[in-house]
């Protein structure tokens, strides 16, 4: 049997944001400041995870960039990678990322599999283009893109298939981003910069991000159910999206769009928390979780709302997670899964079953959760 080639890049910064509540990981300054807020990278664990699934292939050679770009993660795995490149620990940047796509193009890889965010994606598209089969490790904050598995576990079932030649299809898929400084200033700007060609399996692979639009009326009921049925001195920890902001203004209040709220008694507790601002507040403090899926995709959580992390999950326990969305919405989403994906696989797992999506008022659907 031919010997067959996986390339792996690992962004060593994707995602580093997200738990302190920085909306992304783009920029030397923005990466300082994650790790002065106690910021703990993710990106290889996740890379390992998906690793993992194809550690038993046989006659594949593992081909990475040194250290935190990839050679790290697959040691961890137990594997021997073939090292190329050279970097400067601790100080990576995006060219770094096209320099190793552009290398692993030259050397033939069969697939090149990368954890990162949309940046990432950015990156290795205008290294390669189309011109070699590849495959995202979800890491990163924002992840719009449709280039990415729906997990890291799924990333590596995936790439295994395509690799043993049981997923044959390849389909090109969009590479979109965002401009993170104007998202911290409340606005959302999505750009196609181009394509990517991905091996495709539907239950495999993440769907793109779609705005919501024209939902004024499903907005108001769902916003006037959630408020008329507030408990007086418990939290409310309100995740990032349009849907959650009709929630705010029906209380009179200002919501951070791209960002995680807090109410308690109906007025604004704290605006633009991150991960440790939370678990601060929920010491002593009963607590809910309102969150919308992603329009397009499903996702609760993991995709831009990291600051909810697996340990604020914990605290504020499986049963006190409201889900709103508008009807239109779920209808886009046909009949697949919400999804999880926090980074905790034991999180992920109590989350998963079915729940209730409030609809408008007094009104439910039931509706999957995977991980």
């Amino acid at each position: 049997m031919l010997e067959r080639r996986l390339g792996l890049i690992v962004n060593p910064v994707a995602g580093i944001g997200g738990r302190v509540g920085l909306k992304g990981s783009d920029g030397a300054e923005i990466q300082k400041r994650a790790l002065e807020l106690g910021a703990v990278p993710q990106s290889m664990k996740r890379a390992v995870q998906a690793m993992e699934r194809l550690k038993s292939l046989d006659h594949l050679e593992f081909i990475t960039y040194p250290g935190e770009m990839g050679e790290d993660a697959v040691r961890a795995c137990e594997l021997e990678p073939r090292v190329i490149g050279s970097i400067k620990p601790g100080e990576t940047t995006p060219e770094d990322t096209r320099n190793a796509a552009r290398e692993m193009l030259q050397l033939k890889v069969d697939l090149l599999l990368f954890a990162g965010g949309d940046g990432t994606a950015r990156d290795i598209y205008r290294a390669v283009g189309t011109e070699v089969p590849v495959l995202g490790i979800p890491a990163g904050v924002k992840i719009h893109s449709a280039v990415y598995a729906t997990n890291p576990g799924n990333a590596g079932e995936l790439a295994a298939l395509y690799l043993k030649g049981r997923v044959t299809s390849l389909r090109e898929a969009e590479v979109m981003d965002i401009d993170e400084e104007a998202v911290r200033q409340g606005a959302v700007f999505a750009r196609l910069y181009g394509y990517l060609k991905i091996p495709f399996r539907t239950s495999l692979v993440q769907n793109l991000k779609i705005a919501s639009a024209g939902e004024g009326a499903s907005l108001a009921s769902i916003a006037y159910d959630i408020v008329q049925k507030m408990e007086d001195d418990c939290l409310y920890i309100i995740g990032p999206g349009t849907t959650t902001r009709a929630i705010t203004s029906e209380l009179g209040l200002v919501k951070t769009l791209i960002g995680v709220d807090v109410i308690l008694n109906r007025k604004l507790l704290a605006a633009d928390v991150n991960e440790s601002q939370l678990l601060a507040l929920l010491e002593g403090h009963p607590a809910k979780i309102v969150v919308t899926p992603i329009g397009g995709q499903g996702y609760l959580f993991g995709r831009g709302n990291q600051q909810i992390s697996p340990e604020v999950i914990k605290k504020v326990g499986k049963e006190n997670v409201i889900v709103v969305s508008t009807p239109e919405k779920l209808y886009t989403l046909g009949r697949q899964s919400l999804w999880v994906d926090t980074g905790d696989p034991f999180v992920d797992k109590i989350l998963t079953g079915y729940t209730r999506v409030v609809t408008g008022y007094n009104e439910r659907a039931v509706r999957k959760v995977s991980c």
